[in-house]
């Protein structure tokens, strides 16, 4: 039986594809633990320093949960199924590795709340984004009422979700739920770049920046700073911290080993 999670390695960057697309990447118990194993290769590798997540086809992303599985649940076995699929999401979005969505397609529910797991989000003109679930008598249950509101705010996150409105590449853009607008042709591309983009520079102070920026996100302000100030000066222990100073200093490129 094929894996419903690929994880392919290839020049550092780790491509995480959801593979199921005769039911367009529907988000199944077997998808998410097939989403766990392939994250326990990424948490342990040395070798991943960017991991691009995407969807298998050219139809969708991830176009939700999978509502037949989820149809004949009972309220305990869905609060299973929704504690089962915030716990991986939030392993996705813990990652030290950046993590950047390549939105080919439909990402509506459970899908929309898997990109919302990732740092970075990438679509094109045809990208659709929504959160369908009150037309269906529930509500986004993978955090998706969280982290869009940390992402837009609450405002738009109660129209989108009330409404059950469906939004393409051009709004989603426009309201901050992508971070680019490209082409189909250079969605893959794009993402690539960027991850090329984030590796040139010390992989300890890109892990530190994300933490910090995640953590400190649910922080007071003054107790956020008292973060960023304790993870500046770990930074100042490390040989990757001398060689980007030296290399600047000495008008070099600097060669980072993650020390």
């Amino acid at each position: 039986m094929s894996k419903t999670v690929l994880l392919e390695v290839k020049n550092s960057i780790g491509y995480i594809t959801i593979n199921r697309p005769e039911a367009l990447n529907a988000l199944s118990s077997q998808v998410l633990t097939d989403l766990n194993d392939v994250l326990d290769q990424v948490e342990q590798s040395e070798e991943i320093r960017v991991v691009i997540v995407t969807g298998a086809g050219e139809k969708a992303f991830v176009a939700g949960a999978d509502i037949k599985e989820m149809d004949v649940m009972s309220p305990i076995q869905a609060f299973e199924y929704m504690t089962f699929a915030n716990n991986t999401f939030t392993r996705l979005s813990d990652l030290r590795q950046p993590t950047i969505a390549v939105l080919n397609g439909y990402a509506l529910g459970g899908g929309m709340e898997l990109a919302l797991s990732t740092d970075i989000r990438i679509g094109f003109e045809k990208t659709v984004v929504g959160f369908p679930e009150v037309g269906l008598g529930i509500i986004p249950g993978f955090a998706g009422t969280q982290r869009m509101s940390r992402l837009i705010g609450t405002s738009r996150t109660k129209e989108l979700i009330f409404t059950a409105r469906t939004v393409k590449g051009q709004e989603a853009y426009e309201l901050g739920i992508l971070n680019k607008l490209v082409s189909a042709e250079e969605l893959l591309t794009s993402a690539e770049e960027m991850a090329a983009a984030i590796m040139k520079n010390a992989p300890l102070a890109v892990e530190k920046a994300k933490h910090v920026i995640q953590v400190g996100s649910e922080l007071p302000l003054k107790n956020a700073i008292r973060l960023e100030t304790e993870a500046e000066a770990l930074l100042f222990s490390t040989e990757d911290k001398v060689e980007g100073m030296r290399a600047f200093v000495e008008k070099r490129k600097p060669v980072f080993n993650r020390k």
